[in-house]
C-alpha cells in the first residue's frame, strides 16, 4: 500500500548508457501525468520525447549528454499547457541498478551516496556510472527537489544465507562481496504485492513464482511475501536466457575462450551479456521477430525459442520443489505480459503438479491483472502487470516520509 499523499508528484528517472526513460506519477493514484524518453546520447541525431495525454512534443537534434537531455524535455513541457516543473514534485525517484552490500532500502541521495554507488562499479560496470549520470543532471536542473535511490537489489538483501552464498572460497567471497544479489527486485515486489491483492490474498499466506519476462529476464521464489530465491546472482548475466545474455552457463566457458580463442576479460564480458542468449543463438532479440521466424519454421529461431523455454521451465520446476506449495505462477513485464505461446509452453504437461492452463484465458489480450488458469486449477497462473516506475516513486515518497 502507498503511504503516498494525493498531492505528492514524483519524476522517475530510469538512466541507460545512451537513454533516459522518464515518467511524472502521482504515486497515490498511480496517474502518469506526462512520460517520455531521451535517445542516442552523445549523436547528432537525438531524439527527446515528451507525452502528455494526447499531447506528444519531439525534438530531434544534437543532445550532448544526460543533463541537455533532461534539459531538452523540460524545455519541451513549456510549450505545452504546463511546465513538468510546476506539477509540485515532491522528489525524484531513480532505478539505480546494484545496491552492493550497503544499500538494501530507498535512499535519499547525497554527495556520500553518490560516492558509495559510484564505488560499487565493479559489481555493475554497465549500469551504477549511468545511473549517477541521471542522478547529478537532475540534481543541477531541479537542485530543490530531494533525489531517492530505489535498488534493484533491494528486495532480494534479505535471502537466506544458503541460496545467497555462492559455493567458492569463503575468505575471497567476503573480501570481494561476492554473494547472489538478485535483480529486477522492485518489479518482483510489487508484482507479488498485486497478485495478492488481486487474489483478496494476504501476502504471508502465499507462495508465488514471479517470471519477469523481457529482454532481461528473471525468476523469484516469494514465500510469505519475503523471497527465498532468485534466479539473477551477483550481475544480472546469471539465471534465465535473455535476449542478448547467456544466463547459466559453464563457468569453465570462460577460461576456455581465454585460452582457446585468445580472448580478453572484456571480449567475454562483451559476449556473454551482449551477443549471447536469443541473439547469439539465432541473430534475433526481440521477441516479436522470433515468434514469427520460429512461426515461419526457421530451424536457429526455433532452437533461440525452445533453449528459452527450457531454461524457464527447470527454474519453475525448482522453485515449486524450494517452495513445497506453490499457490501461484505470476508472469509480468513485456514478453510475460504478452506472449502467450511462452506463457502456454511453460506450462505445457504440467498437470500432474495441479497446473491447469485456460486456453480460451490465456490468448486473451488485455493490460489489466488476470488469472490464466481454469477454475480447478490447483495453483492459480495470473498475467499481472508490473509498472515499476509506479513502486519507485511510492517508494520515494516513503523514503522522504520516513526521514528523522
Amino acid at each position: 500500500m502507498s503511504e503516498a499523499d494525493s498531492t505528492d508528484t514524483v519524476f522517475v528517472l530510469n538512466a541507460g548508457s545512451s537513454s533516459l526513460k522518464y515518467q511524472l506519477v502521482r504515486p497515490a493514484s498511480g496517474e502518469v501525468v506526462a512520460h517520455g524518453l531521451v535517445e542516442r546520447i552523445g549523436e547528432s541525431s537525438a531524439k527527446v520525447v515528451l507525452i502528455r495525454g494526447d499531447d506528444t512534443k519531439e525534438f530531434v537534434g544534437e543532445i550532448a549528454d544526460h543533463r541537455a537531455g533532461l534539459a531538452k524535455a523540460l524545455e519541451l513541457s513549456r510549450v505545452q499547457d504546463r511546465d513538468l516543473t510546476s506539477e509540485g514534485i515532491t522528489a525524484v525517484g531513480h532505478r539505480v541498478v546494484h545496491g552492493g552490500p550497503k544499500f538494501y532500502k530507498p535512499t535519499v541521495i547525497d554527495d556520500d551516496v553518490i560516492e558509495a554507488i559510484n564505488e560499487l562499479e565493479d559489481l555493475a560496470p554497465l549500469h551504477n556510472p549511468v545511473n549517477v549520470l541521471g542522478i547529478e543532471a537532475i540534481r543541477e536542473l531541479l537542485p530543490d527537489v530531494p533525489s531517492v535511490a530505489v535498488f534493484d537489489t533491494a528486495f532480494f538483501h534479505d535471502l537466506p544465507d544458503h541460496a545467497a552464498a555462492y559455493a567458492i572460497d569463503k575468505a575471497l567471497a567476503d573480501a570481494h562481496h561476492i554473494r547472489r544479489y538478485g535483480f529486477h527486485g522492485t518489479s518482483h515486489e510489487y508484482v507479488s504485492q498485486q497478485t495478492a491483492e488481486f487474489l483478496g490474498a494476504d501476502p504471508e499466506s502465499l507462495n508465488q513464482i514471479v517470471l519477469h519476462l523481457g529482454n532481461g529476464a528473471s525468476a523469484s521464489a516469494i514465500e510469505g511475501g519475503r523471497p527465498i530465491e532468485t534466479s539473477m546472482g551477483l550481475t544480472p548475466l546469471e539465471g534465465l536466457v535473455m535476449g542478448t545474455r547467456s544466463g547459466d552457463i559453464d563457468p569453465g566457458v570462460v577460461m576456455y575462450l581465454r585460452r582457446a580463442a585468445g580472448m580478453d576479460v572484456d571480449e567475454i564480458d562483451a559476449v556473454l551479456n551482449r551477443q549471447s542468449g536469443l541473439k547469439g543463438l539465432c541473430g534475433e532479440n526481440d521477441f516479436r521477430a522470433l515468434t514469427e521466424r520460429v512461426e515461419a519454421g526457421d530451424a536457429d529461431a526455433t532452437l533461440a525459442y525452445n533453449v528459452y523455454i527450457h531454461r524457464l521451465r527447470k527454474y519453475i520446476g525448482a522453485y515449486m520443489v524450494s517452495l513445497g506449495r506453490t499457490d501461484a505462477i505470476v508472469f509480468t513485464a513485456g514478453v510475460g505480459e504478452n506472449a502467450t505461446k511462452v506463457r502456454a509452453d511453460a506450462m505445457a504437461g504440467l498437470e500432474n503438479f495441479g497446473i491447469q492452463l485456460d486456453a480460451e484465458r490465456n490468448a486473451a489480450r488485455s493490460h489489466e491483472a488476470r488469472i490464466i488458469s481454469t477454475d480447478d486449477s490447483a495453483v492459480t497462473v495470473l498475467v499481472v502487470p508490473t509498472n515499476e516506475e509506479l513502486a519507485i516513486a511510492r517508494q520515494s515518497v516513503q523514503a522522504l516520509k520516513a526521514r528523522p
